[in-house]
């Protein structure tokens, strides 16, 4: 698992970590949480594990529902990544932590093997993805979120990824922070029926780290964010990445579903998609940004974006599994044995360079991609059809 940002001076958790969430404002989070703070949604978190007792947590993780092998030592986090990303959803901001984007949410927790757990024992006994996908698919987790990325696909990870798809869930993923040395294409964000999720700034510059293509499909704050520095729950870094793009526009699905109970994920992710930020042709989504930048307080508190048809997939435009067949859904099997190549977090980079975007006049807009990117859409132009057909794999 590649660490998180190195080398970044910790800040004290009595500088609360709320302190340096520079996003929530942008986002309109107290006005939102006034209408809807993610209440009644849960969101899996597939990753790290999520250690359920630092103070913004507590009360917050629903460890007894993850049961059996895929629920082994899922509150002990053995790097920190895991839970940084559940309080970026739904922590309560208490004893100096994070405050989430979606307080009212509360946390399944899966445990995966990723590169960063040495110990031979517990590497053993730790699940794959996509044991724990399958899991969280079975759950009553409306969410899924995760933040860890490989450049390789697997027959296993793929199938656990349809058949979550098919149960009516909401996948999001880091694209991945390689851009600057490779740009491959990070998996699982590239699987059809996950929303990937790339990085920008308070600026609106996309990190010159976050991975780039046709399987972008969402852009979210995830620079000079803070995280867990490690393991001690302490203190916090700084740092950037997919990964807490990711965990944001979890949370802002959950803000949305919150406040509209009855819709389903295709629904929710319509909105997501109408409502995003963009100063570019819907139909023509950038390599870089997506659709655009997620703005949940445009549904929450203005009302914006068209829910559209509950069983049809606002991406591939297909027919969807319905929401009256999902809860009638065959049963998990058990994943296979191990086919998974090592997978890394999307927690890590540095610099914060890259395609430009700015403000819009109107202050109910987060970001409006400009300059650089908007290059790209015009050489990208073919960029939709590719990713209707990925997403019909």
């Amino acid at each position: 698992m590649t660490g998180l940002s190195a080398g970044l001076a910790p800040v004290a958790i009595a500088d609360s970590g709320r302190a340096q969430q520079w996003y929530l404002d942008d986002m309109r989070a107290e006005q939102m949480w006034k209408v809807s703070t993610g209440a009644g949604v849960k969101v899996a978190v597939i990753d790290s594990g999520v250690n359920a007792e630092t103070p913004a947590l507590k009360g917050q993780v629903l460890a007894d529902e993850v049961k059996g092998d895929v629920g082994y030592h899922a509150t002990q986090d053995y790097d920190g990544h895991g839970t940084s990303v559940a309080e970026t959803i739904a922590g309560t901001g208490k004893g100096g932590g994070l405050q989430g984007v979606a307080p009212g949410a509360k946390i399944l927790p899966y445990r995966i093997l990723l590169g960063d757990l040495k110990d031979k024992a517990e590497r053993k006994r730790t699940p794959e993805s996509a044991e724990a996908i399958r899991a969280a698919a079975d759950s009553d987790a409306k969410i899924i979120n995760m933040s860890f990325t490989s450049d390789y696909t697997t027959p296993d990870e793929k199938a656990a990824i349809k058949y979550a798809y098919a149960k009516g869930k909401l996948l999001f993923a880091g694209v991945g922070n390689d851009a600057k040395t490779k740009n491959f294409v990070g998996y699982p964000a590239a699987y059809p029926g996950v929303v990937g999720v790339s990085s920008l700034d308070e600026s609106g510059h996309v990190g010159d780290f976050s991975e780039h293509g046709d399987y972008v499909d969402l852009a979210a704050p995830g620079l000079d964010v803070p995280y867990y520095c490690d393991t001690s729950f302490t203190s916090f870094c700084k740092g950037q990445g997919t990964s807490f793009s990711s965990a944001y526009a979890s949370a802002s699905a959950a803000l949305i579903w919150s406040a509209h109970p009855d819709w389903t994920a295709n629904q929710v992710l319509r909105v997501l998609i109408d409502t995003a930020a963009r100063d570019w042709p819907k139909n023509k989504p950038s390599n870089y940004l997506g659709y655009g930048v997620v703005r949940a307080s445009q549904n929450v508190l203005d009302g914006k974006g068209n829910p559209g048809a509950a069983d049809v997939d606002p991406i591939t435009n297909e027919k969807t599994t319905t929401a009256s067949s999902q809860s009638d859904a065959a049963p998990s099997a058990s994943a296979s044995g191990s086919s998974q190549a090592s997978t890394s977090s999307s927690g890590g980079a540095t610099s914060a360079a890259g395609s430009e975007a700015k403000s819009s006049s109107d202050s109910n807009t987060l970001w409006i991609a400009l300059g650089a990117v908007a290059a790209v859409i015009v050489i990208g132009g073919g960029g939709f059809a590719v990713l209707r057909a990925r997403r019909n794999q």
